[in-house]
């Protein structure tokens, strides 16, 4: 049996198999043993409505008023966030929204400032 690489984001030995990818039980982060040991953002392309690609840091603004689940507030149309940072998943934009705090926002609702 190989002996499998540590989590390259918490650095666990107890990594394992899944189908082509590996996966740590510790922290959950999932990656390609064919990488080159980068992070999952390393690979990860995210495009936002208009097809830019986005990366972290970058600022966009809100193309559609999105309401915030659990609560009664909204983000309006035209809303500028400032530094993203670009994550794996459905919601692959992690940010914070002025005068609602943190959140993940979809790409796909969000336009390159």
């Amino acid at each position: 049996m190989s002996e499998l690489p540590p989590c390259p984001e918490c650095a666990s030995t107890f990594t394992y198999e899944d189908r082509d990818l590996l996966v740590c039980p510790e922290c959950g982060h999932e990656w390609s043993p064919a990488a080159d040991g980068g992070g999952s953002t390393d690979g990860l392309v995210v495009r936002d409505a208009n097809g830019t690609l986005l990366s972290d840091g970058d600022d966009v603004s809100v193309i559609k008023d999105l309401k915030v689940k659990g609560s009664s507030s909204v983000v309006k149309v035209g809303t500028k966030v400032k530094n993203i940072r670009l994550v794996d998943g459905d919601h692959n934009i992690d940010c914070k929204v002025p005068g609602i705090g943190a959140m993940k926002l979809k790409s796909e609702f969000v336009k390159k400032a």
